[in-house]
């Protein structure tokens, strides 16, 4: 009984922010920042939670955006993800507006929960999740060494618990040829854009033979100077992902050997760069799965599908790795909508997208009050991070 009165008094400490949430929100939608350069919005979030009585550290990890802020000491210490970088072209295209509103909204409300029983809460700003993986850094730096659970939340289409978060790893590459003349001379050319056409084709016929969720897509981001020269030079990005990190690094090989036979077919030399970090698969806590869902389903909304929700990647699945868990989803457009377009952004400055933040961080609160409420819990959800 005790736990469901203060799961009441934190709904309230986070209703009671609405209109200050709300008014974060939206700065940081109307000021998007690309991966790194998160310099207004770690300074909006980072104060509003000092303002709350957080102990702040900031530029944390050696990443300038990202910060630290905490409330009690000892343990059980709940770590809360705030993600606020934006696309490029395309804003807060992802929600990461509502993401960061919703952790740090959940924090000050989780300051009842630390001073009923103890313990920790944190609130993480992890920079760059959009494009080089801040979050990757922070587990390498040990950030996450001291942290019990970790809890963040997404806007989607669809209520989800679980997501399905694929390995991933970024490629480029660039194949060198020898220009000539297209008509006059061709003989003497070397094609390095038909080296990568070759490629994509051989790709193309790949994608027959890989397992079932393993995805594998780029562009050309050169081609050649004219039509009437044989290229001498051309390059591609690339993203290869899988289910798990075993099965990427398999997958990796046999992309990479389609570009190395068209190297071979057209004498073209090639040269490649796999991407400093890669993004692992996100193992899911089912215990810390479960109680999200039962006060999910408290505030009215309901799971549309048991199947974990398909989210691409994320440098969340490095955490899920490191410590136990979740990364659920809160639907605040229709299901038509895709995250990474222009209606999705419209979206996460509406009417829908705030009462998603808003219960999103109520969510939160209520599940770390379940979890700091009873140490049973906690070693439930241990037990199964160790087992899975």
């Amino acid at each position: 009984m005790f736990i469901n009165d203060l799961k009441a008094e934190v709904i309230r400490a986070v209703d009671l922010q609405e209109r200050s949430l709300i008014q974060l929100s939206r700065k940081i939608h109307d000021h998007p920042e690309m991966s790194f350069q998160e310099e207004k919005a770690a300074a909006w979030l980072s104060d509003y939670l000092q303002d709350g009585g957080f102990l702040l550290e900031r530029g944390i990890a050696g990443l300038p955006t990202a910060f630290r802020a905490t409330y009690g000491q000892g343990e059980p210490r709940i770590a809360l993800l705030a993600e606020y970088d934006a696309l490029p072209g395309m804003g807060h295209a992802c929600g990461h507006n509502l993401i960061a509103a919703a952790a740090v909204g959940a924090g000050m409300a989780g300051k009842l929960i630390v001073d009923s029983f103890g313990g920790s809460l944190v609130v993480l700003g992890t920079p760059g999740e959009e494009s080089f993986g801040g979050k990757i850094d922070m587990v390498e730096k040990g950030i996450f060494d001291d942290v019990d659970v970790v809890m963040m939340v997404h806007p989607a289409t669809r209520n989800a618990t679980k997501i399905q978060a694929l390995a991933c790893s970024s490629l480029d590459i660039n194949f060198w040829g020898r220009a000539s003349h297209a008509a006059a001379c061709p003989q003497r050319g070397i094609n390095a854009l038909e080296a990568l056409i070759l490629s994509f084709n051989s790709i193309n016929s790949l994608r027959q033979h890989i397992d079932e969720g393993a995805r594998i897509h780029g562009i050309i981001t050169s081609g050649g100077e004219a039509p009437n020269i044989v290229p001498a030079h051309s390059a591609a990005s690339f993203m290869v992902r899988a289910r798990d990190d075993v099965y990427l690094e398999e997958l990796k090989m046999m992309v990479l050997n389609c570009f190395r036979g068209a190297s071979q077919a057209t004498g073209a030399r090639l040269e490649y760069g796999w991407g400093d970090k890669s993004y692992s698969a996100m193992k899911n806590n089912p215990a810390m799965a479960n109680l999200f869902q039962r006060n999910l389903e408290s505030l009215g909304r309901s799971i549309e599908i048991s199947a974990p929700l398909f989210v691409g990647s994320t440098d969340m699945g490095n955490v899920s790795q490191a410590v136990p868990s979740i990364h659920p989803c809160i639907a605040i457009a229709p299901d038509e909508i895709s995250l990474h377009t222009p209606e999705f952004a419209s979206a996460t400055d509406s009417e829908e997208g705030y009462k998603g933040m808003m219960d999103a961080a109520r969510l939160m609160a209520m599940t770390a009050a379940d979890i700091f409420g009873d140490p049973e819990i906690l070693r439930e959800i241990k037990r199964e991070f160790s087992h899975s």
